[in-house]
């Protein structure tokens, strides 16, 4: 009888997952990759789903399609709920409810993070974050949507909140998201309107510290914020959001206003761990700290589970930053730890190398800080394609999102306007006690609590 290949078990098919199912495939170990969407999802460039310059499937291809070519890799459309790992089996639901267990040899989970409110998971039903691709497809719905119910407006007070775009948290995120809002309103949608001049809408940056993008450092931070400036962004620096409603942001800080009138805002600030670092740290006795980070060890196991790895932003080790950079980076050693056992050889303690970061700010214009080396302008706008070029699957996604890229920068057009006049519901990250109230079937053509339907056609009250 053939001996058993050695079960590889990977919890997500982000940057911290990927890496290492592409490693391990065409190995001579059994991979099985679970993951909840069915897609890799290149996070750094929603915002440009949101603001109509791409499509969802040019940042997100289907995982299946991505590990085809590897027998050894199966992949699983399944939820975690649970790990057992004395007896080495996790536990998930598929279709909503039904459960699952896959039993493991070792075991990479990297299952990322989620949007932050620092406790004030209400402010998510007026302040949306951007985590997945329906978060991106709603902010767009609500961006686009702005000018629309603009047009419509004769009041000017109530057209000018319509045309108030608040983004909370300057970081890479805020920053990027905000130029891209500027730009929508400048060049694409300049000239579009009857009522009003889509060039008057304001998006106002608010962020507790005292510079836009500062861990790039103050020159950096420094050069962001005049350019912000010269884009015509607003800068509300030092503020605490205290208050978010349908109408607008409530504020404390020394020089910032009380309150800004807007009927858009974006949350852009904070991140929390996976719900998944909590189990994982529960069933193995490690720690976690304020973001919900689970403590890992300095090869990026668990304490006395050594065939257990946990890798990416749902991690504290070291203080490494959460980036894709450092999952990616998580997550080939995983693999290659895996891979080393199996040939006898020693493991080693993971080293991150940092390759510096990016930010695009507009058009033509970013930032870049490599190895105290730093580039802004056109020349960190260059880099910043490249990199982020060179990290997306596939080379026709590459390609096409380069072609859109020179359509929307040379030109004015943004192809990627459409959008649902209604809340449609979908893989929002918004927080539990949210989510529950917005999305309250996320399997609605199942009724899975009716055995007799499982599967099948909606129920008759469904429809």
């Amino acid at each position: 009888m053939a001996e058993r290949a050695h079960r590889v078990v990977i919890v997500g098919g982000g940057f911290g997952g990927l890496p290492a199912t592409r490693l391990l495939g065409g190995k001579d170990v059994e991979v099985t990759l679970i993951d909840r969407r069915n897609h890799h999802l290149f996070q750094p460039l929603l915002y440009q789903v949101a603001t109509g310059t791409l499509s969802p499937g040019q940042i997100a291809p289907a995982l299946r399609h991505i590990t085809r070519k590897a027998n050894n890799v199966r992949v699983q459309l399944a939820e975690v709920t649970g790990f057992d790992l004395d007896q080495r089996v996790v536990h998930a639901v598929y279709v909503g409810s039904v459960p699952i267990s896959y039993h493991y040899d070792s075991l990479i989970v990297a299952a990322g993070a989620n949007q932050s409110y620092f406790g004030n998971e209400q402010f998510a039903f007026y302040a949306p974050g951007m985590k997945t691709l329906d978060d991106a497809l709603e902010l767009r719905r609500r961006v686009l949507g702005a000018f629309e119910m603009a047009e419509m407006i004769s009041d000017p007070i109530e057209q000018r909140k319509c045309l108030t775009f608040v983004i909370v948290g300057a970081g890479p995120t805020g920053v990027e998201l905000a130029g891209q809002i500027r730009e929508l309103a400048t060049r694409s949608l300049r000239g579009e309107f009857d009522t009003f001049d889509a060039t008057s809408a304001r998006v106002i940056l608010v962020d507790g510290g005292t510079e836009p993008l500062a861990a790039f450092g103050e020159h950096l931070s420094a050069k962001t914020a005049k350019t912000l400036a010269r884009l015509g962004i607003e800068l509300v620096m030092g503020a605490k959001v205290i208050g978010v409603d349908p109408t607008g942001v409530d504020i404390a800080g020394k020089d910032a206003p009380a309150r800004i009138e807007a009927r858009t805002t974006i949350w852009a600030a904070g991140v929390q761990a996976s719900p998944l670092a909590a189990l994982l740290a529960e069933a193995s006795g490690a720690q976690v700290d304020r973001a919900g980070r689970i403590a890992v060890l300095p090869d990026l196991t668990l304490p006395g589970h050594p065939e257990v790895f946990a890798v990416g932003d749902m991690t504290s080790l070291n203080n490494l930053p959460g980036v894709a950079e450092v999952a990616m980076q998580g997550s080939l050693h995983s693999a290659n730890t895996v891979l080393r056992r199996l040939k006898g050889k020693e493991t080693k303690d993971f080293t991150y190398r940092d390759l510096g970061s990016v930010a695009t700010i507009g058009r033509f214009r970013a930032v870049v800080k490599v190895k105290g080396v730093t580039l802004s302008g056109f020349g960190g706008w260059l880099v910043w394609m490249f990199v982020h070029l060179a990290f997306l699957s596939g080379f026709g996604n590459r390609l096409t999102t380069l072609l859109r890229w020179l359509r929307s920068m040379i030109g004015r057009s943004r192809v990627e306007r459409e959008f649902s006049v209604a809340h449609t519901g979908g893989d929002l990250s918004l927080p539990e006690q949210v989510l529950r109230v917005v999305e309250p079937s996320p399997f609605p053509l199942f009724d899975v609590t009716d055995p007799q339907n499982r599967g099948g056609p909606p129920s008759a009250h469904e429809t």
